[in-house]
């Protein structure tokens, strides 16, 4: 069974900003993207999911960004099952240069729902016996809560009909834009973003309008709570350069 998957892709211009460097969302959907194929070529992707009425949730997508990626670029993403337990699984990335050095190094955490009840699954009883863990790790940190902060600063975004995904909530790689977005253009235009931290705390349905986000800003470190009707679906640490 494979146990480590990866593709070669080279970055387009569209998803890149305007120093040509690869957008946090679209990093993010890159990801996401390789997740889903690698999922689905081990049977417990989308197919498999939709079959059994349940869904995979992510909790937390910790991201470090050594060199950004920039347009142009052969780059070599690979993906693979790092570790699970009864109840919540890992996932590890690597985005490798052409030359073969490390550019991007991530980890997330997941966990299965049943999408009638909406509580959680036990792995054990939807994955096979021989589900692939290796244990390497891109990126070994704890999926832990975010310390809380006071914040500065409240912006507020519209979800856009573009924003919900086929699974009628927002999709993941949102939140990232909208976090990167609530910091002053000055402050984003000087600054590369080195870190990416998201807790997942809730998810935004379709039926959400509007969303404020939260943020305070300290040195080099940006902290976002993001909120709809008055609960905090998620929490983003940015680390800055």
């Amino acid at each position: 069974m494979i146990q480590k998957y990866t593709e070669t892709k080279i970055l387009k211009t569209y998803q890149t900003d305007r120093h040509g460097n690869i957008r946090p969302v679209m990093l993010m959907n890159e990801l996401q993207a390789i997740a889903d194929t690698h999922a689905e070529i081990l049977g417990r992707g989308r197919q498999f999911c939709v079959a059994n009425n349940i869904a995979w949730v992510v909790t937390h997508y910790l991201i470090e960004i050594i060199e950004p990626l920039r347009e142009g670029e052969k780059l070599e993403f690979s993906t693979w099952p790092s570790k699970h337990d009864g109840l919540k699984a890992a996932r590890d990335f690597e985005i490798k240069g052409a030359d073969g050095r490390l550019m991007v190094r991530a980890t997330s955490q997941w966990i299965m729902i049943d999408l009638e009840t909406r509580r959680p699954m036990r792995l054990g009883d939807k994955l096979p016996h021989d589900w692939p863990a290796t244990a390497e790790r891109a990126l070994d940190l704890p999926f832990e809560k975010f310390p809380d902060f006071t914040p500065e600063t409240q912006n507020e975004f519209a979800i856009r009909y573009d924003d919900i995904d086929v699974n009628q909530h927002v999709n993941n790689a949102v939140y990232a834009l909208w976090a990167t977005e609530s910091v002053p253009f000055d402050f984003h235009d000087s600054h590369r973003l080195s870190k990416l931290f998201i807790n997942f705390k809730k998810e935004i349905s379709a039926n959400e309008s509007i969303v404020v986000i939260e943020s305070a800003i300290d040195n080099l470190i940006s902290r976002h709570k993001i909120i709809t009707s008055g609960t905090e679906n998620a929490n983003v640490v940015c680390e800055w350069m």
